[in-house]
C-alpha cells in the first residue's frame, strides 16, 4: 500500500483478539441465567422446609441465598463484577451447609426429604469455575458436594441411607467435574485463538510495512523515470527549438513533481473531482510538440480519491509521453487521441489512442519502467487497471481504469 494508506491504516484502532472474553461472557451469562432458574425451582421447597429451621433461620438462608443468586445474575448480564459475584455465591453456599445441621430444630420431620440447598450444588461448583483458578475449582468441585454427603447422612439432612447418599454426591461431582472440564477447555482454546490472532497481526503488521516500502520503491522509480529519466533523454534528443522549449517545460514540471514528492500527501479519504484531473491533463497535452486530440464525457458529478488521481494523471502521461516518442511513422502522419469517461459517481477510464508504428507488449523487457512500472504497476498499486492493445503496424491504445474492472461502463 502507499505510503499515505500504510499512515491512515496506522491511525485505525486495531481490533483487539476478544475470544477469551466472549468465553468468559457466554460461560457467565449461562451461570446467572440458571442459577435464577434453578434458585426459582427451590423456592416452594425452601418455603416448606423453612418451618423445620429455627425462627428467622430459614428466612435468612433464604435472603442470603437468593439475594447471592439475583446479584450473580445482574453481574453477569451487565458484565461487572462478575468473578465477585460468583465467588459471593460460592461461598455462601458453603456457610449455607455448614450451618444447615445446626438451623434444623425438627431433624424428624426432615427424615425422608432432601434438603433444598441440594438442587443449588451444581450452581455452586460452576460459581466456583467461573471464579477460580482450575486447581481451587477443582478442589471446590468435589469437596463441597462431599460435605452435602455428609449432612445428607445426619437426621437433619434427611437421614438418607449410605448408598443414596453417595448417588447424591457422586451425581453432584459429576455435573461439576464435566461443567469444569467444559470451561476449561473452552477457556484454553479461546487462549489460543487469541494467541493466533496476535500472532497474525504482528505478521501482518511487518509485510504491510516492508509491502509499503517497496511501493514507495516503486512509486520513486516511476517518479524518476516518469520526471527525472524522460526530460534528460528528451533534452539530449532535442534539436529544433520547439524540442527545446518542450525539454525546458519538462525540466519544470519534473521539479515541481520531485518538490511534491516530499510534501505530506493528502489522506486517503480526500477526494476531488475528475475535472481537476482533466484540467491536469490538458496541461500536459499542451506541453508537448505533437497533438492530442482531447475528448471528455461524463465528468459532472464524478469524485476520486487523491491517489486514484494521481496515479490515473502519471499513468495517463506517460503513455502519451510513449506515444510522442515512440508512435511516429516515417511520414509523421500519426492521429493521436486522449479520451476521458467517468463512470457512475466515483470511477473513471482514460485512453491514449494512437494510429502510429505500434509494437508487440509481450516483446517488452521487464526493465522497461515507463509501461511495467510507471504505467501498469502504478494503476495496480492504487486499485485500478491498465490494459495495452498494440501491435506492429496497427498503432496503439493504452486503457487505465480506477477502479479495477470499470472500463466495460465507460
Amino acid at each position: 500500500m502507499p505510503a499515505a494508506d500504510w499512515r491512515a491504516s496506522r491511525l485505525v484502532p486495531r481490533r483487539a483478539a476478544v475470544s477469551r472474553a466472549q468465553v468468559e461472557t457466554v460461560t457467565g451469562r449461562a451461570l446467572g441465567a440458571f442459577g435464577v432458574v434453578f434458585g426459582a425451582q427451590t423456592v416452594p421447597t425452601a418455603i416448606d422446609q423453612s418451618q423445620y429451621l429455627a425462627d428467622g433461620g430459614g428466612v435468612a438462608m433464604m435472603a442470603v441465598l437468593y439475594g447471592s443468586i439475583a446479584a450473580l445474575a445482574a453481574a453477569t448480564f451487565t458484565r461487572v463484577a462478575v468473578r465477585a459475584a460468583a465467588l459471593a455465591f460460592a461461598g455462601a453456599y458453603v456457610l449455607a451447609l455448614l450451618a444447615w445441621p445446626f438451623l434444623v430444630v425438627d431433624p424428624v420431620s426432615m427424615s425422608g426429604q432432601t434438603p433444598w440447598l441440594y438442587y443449588l450444588c451444581t450452581v455452586a461448583t460452576t460459581a466456583a469455575v467461573v471464579a477460580l483458578p482450575v486447581a481451587p475449582a477443582a478442589a471446590y468441585t468435589t469437596a463441597v458436594p462431599a460435605v452435602y454427603g455428609v449432612v445428607r447422612l445426619s437426621p437433619s439432612g434427611g437421614a438418607a441411607g449410605p448408598l443414596l447418599a453417595v448417588l447424591d454426591t457422586m451425581y453432584a461431582v459429576i455435573l461439576g467435574v464435566v461443567v469444569l472440564v467444559i470451561i476449561t477447555m473452552l477457556r484454553q482454546a479461546a487462549v489460543a485463538v487469541d494467541a493466533a490472532q496476535e500472532a497474525a497481526l504482528e505478521r501482518y503488521d511487518a509485510v504491510a510495512r516492508q509491502h509499503a516500502n517497496e511501493i514507495e520503491r516503486v512509486k520513486v522509480d516511476a517518479l524518476v523515470h516518469d520526471s527525472v529519466l524522460t526530460t534528460l533523454l528528451t533534452a539530449a534528443a532535442a534539436q529544433t527549438p520547439a524540442e527545446r522549449a518542450l525539454a525546458s517545460r519538462m525540466a519544470g514540471d519534473a521539479v515541481r513533481r520531485l518538490d511534491e514528492a516530499a510534501i505530506e500527501v493528502p489522506g486517503v479519504d480526500d477526494r476531488v473531482s475528475l475535472g481537476v484531473l482533466v484540467r491536469r491533463l490538458r496541461a500536459g497535452v499542451a506541453g508537448f510538440s505533437a497533438p492530442f486530440l482531447v475528448r471528455v464525457a461524463d465528468t459532472a458529478g464524478v469524485e476520486l480519491p487523491v491517489e486514484a488521481v494521481d496515479a490515473l494523471s502519471s499513468a495517463a502521461m506517460q503513455a502519451m509521453v510513449n506515444s510522442v516518442q515512440h508512435a511516429d511513422e516515417a511520414n509523421g502522419r500519426v492521429r493521436r487521441e486522449l479520451e476521458v469517461s467517468g463512470v457512475g459517481a466515483g470511477g473513471c477510464v482514460i485512453r491514449v489512442i494512437d494510429n502510429g508504428s505500434g509494437f508487440d507488449p509481450a516483446t517488452v523487457p521487464a526493465s522497461r519502467l515507463g509501461l511495467r512500472v510507471s504505467i501498469e504497476e502504478r494503476m495496480s498499486n492504487e486499485g485500478g487497471s491498465a490494459r495495452v492493445e498494440s501491435a506492429p503496424g496497427a498503432g496503439t491504445r493504452v486503457t487505465l481504469a480506477w477502479p479495477a474492472g470499470v472500463e466495460g461502463g465507460a
